[in-house]
């Protein structure tokens, strides 16, 4: 398995997982509501935050448009709420000089063209591509022709539609991700084992895991399969309004999450079996015959 750049890390073969906390769309349109999971993500250790941006009239189909619904906001229309979540250059610009203070990376979800555009004026380390685009022929290619490293998930998509993907991107700047695209999801989809086979199938491409369940067993697994990076959405309060909140990590699980990561690192070790120092003492006292060759003669 191969490595990516991102930023001045990088990401495969030999490294630590990248932890990404993804903010999404849980800042509910406050930019220091932002800041503060941004602040929870350089305190739980995170190497990267990570935004979605949408422009609503694109992604939002017109037939809902004028659905109105309760918000925190009160009664509005589906659009008037995309468009209430959603930052502007004014709320980015304050996010990437806040994120160069605090020493984390940040990238976001471009859903369409326009929202692409838009954030490489901030030349971002990484652009990651949400489930939903996998089949965004458009969007891929755009992704590719920007020549930044590229994070793709892998939901509710098939084999076939995952290596015409691949595919159209550029495979020595590709991250893939196993992800189940349901919110919160069952512990039985996950699927965890797919980290084997993508890693069998595109052994030069770094994989890692996006996951969208409740607790963290799960994301530590992935870790323990061979992940490169992980993502989970952060929160302060997973009870709070929005969509993601309840697939979402509270601060301190993600300090918890960060941590149990990097035990499992230096538990798993680099394969090769030896006696360490440390069992030398043991070995003293607990065994009547210290090699095979002393074995023999006995015999």
């Amino acid at each position: 398995m191969s490595k990516v750049k991102i930023g001045d890390k990088f990401v495969g073969a030999g490294e630590k997982c990248y932890i990404i906390a993804e903010i999404g769309i849980n800042h509910n349109g406050s930019l220091d509501l932002a800041k503060k999971l941004i602040d929870g993500a350089v305190f739980a250790g995170c190497d990267a935050v990570k935004f979605q941006k949408r422009t609503p009239e694109i992604c939002v189909p017109r037939d809902q448009w004028d659905i109105e619904r309760d918000t925190p906001w009160g009664r509005m229309t589906y659009l008037q709420y995309r468009h209430k979540v959603e930052f502007g250059e004014k709320e980015y610009s304050e996010i990437d000089k806040y994120c160069e203070e605090k020493g984390i990376h940040w990238f976001a979800s471009p859903w369409d063209e326009e929202a692409f555009d838009f954030l490489e004026e901030f030349k971002p380390v990484t652009h990651k591509l949400a489930s939903a685009s996998l089949t965004d022929t458009v969007l891929l290619k755009k992704a590719r022709e920007s020549g930044r490293p590229i994070i793709l998930s892998t939901g509710m998509s098939t084999l076939d539609q995952i290596e015409e993907a691949v595919g159209i991107l550029d495979v020595e700047k590709l991250l893939l991700a196993q992800s189940t695209s349901a919110y919160p999801c069952n512990l039985d989809e996950l699927n965890l084992n797919v980290i084997h086979e993508f890693r069998k199938t595109y052994p030069n491409i770094p994989v890692g895991y996006s996951g969208h369940e409740t607790g963290l067993a799960p994301t530590l697994a992935a870790v323990a399969l061979g992940a490169s990076f992980i993502e989970r959405h952060i929160t302060l309060d997973r009870a709070m309004w929005g969509t993601d909140q309840a697939a979402s990590v509270e601060i301190g699980g993600f300090f918890k999450l960060v941590k149990d990561i990097r035990d499992i690192e230096k538990a798993l070790g680099d394969g090769r079996k030896r006696v360490y120092k440390s069992e030398e003492n043991s070995m003293k006292k607990l065994r009547r015959v210290n090699s095979i060759n002393k074995m023999a003669v006995n015999l």
